[in-house]
């Protein structure tokens, strides 16, 4: 998921799992698919109070969506740098068993950022409660605009665009925005560094982040 500041802004990794953090330091990443399904781990922010086990309503559903990339070597990075490798300790040829070490930075790949990263005491990974990891989706589709525009992001008026022709959002879902970028793995463009280093991708406004906080009962 991707934060943005301001129109003109900066970029930098955001944590979906601390909305008001972001609304302070906005920023990063696109995911995909349009309409209306369930994520997996793809939302975890604590805009609302964790709901206690006991108290979670059952959550059902008939479709699933696989919103991650395979991380390989040499995988597009925030900064520009080889943030993942893999050494062969072990083959199946030699060993009768594959082994590998892995060299990552925690913010490769397809990841979730845990409200601590942008907080100096906001929740670790292991404290965010599973029900807020599994909870509705709602696509915003902005990959036109963003296909013209890389520096475009998601705005209030791009969600209540959404509620007036699919309803008003589903309290406790997440809003995924569907940039188009996904399409640019493996591409120079993913990162979208230019000359100064400075990095051009879709994201959220911040002002739809504040919306989402104050207007509506979202986990993310």
């Amino acid at each position: 998921m991707t934060f943005n500041h301001q129109r003109g802004r900066r970029n930098r990794m955001c944590p979906p799992g601390c909305l008001h953090s972001i609304c302070e330091n906005a920023t990063r990443r696109g995911l995909l698919k349009a309409g209306f399904t369930l994520g997996l781990g793809a939302a975890a922010v604590a805009a609302l109070p964790a709901v206690p086990p006991a108290q979670a309503s059952p959550i059902s559903f008939t479709d699933t969506v696989d919103l991650s990339h395979a991380l390989y070597e040499g995988f597009p990075t925030f900064s520009g740098e080889k943030w993942f490798t893999v050494e062969h300790l072990v083959t199946f040829a030699k060993d009768k068993v594959n082994l590998n070490r892995w060299t990552i930075v925690e913010h490769s790949g397809t990841h979730m950022d845990a409200p601590i990263h942008f907080s100096a005491d906001g929740m670790t990974a292991d404290l965010i409660p599973i029900a807020d990891l599994i909870v509705p989706v709602a696509v915003i589709n902005i990959a036109a605009r963003a296909a013209e525009n890389a520096d475009t992001a998601l705005t209030p008026d791009d969600i209540q665009a959404w509620e007036s022709k699919n309803g008003p959002l589903p309290e406790g879902c997440c809003v995924v925005m569907n940039s188009g970028w996904h399409k640019l793995v493996g591409d120079p463009k993913f990162a979208g560094r230019d000359d100064q280093k400075k990095n051009h991708t879709p994201g959220f406004h911040v002002e739809a982040a504040q919306f989402l906080i104050n207007e509506r009962k979202v986990k993310g």
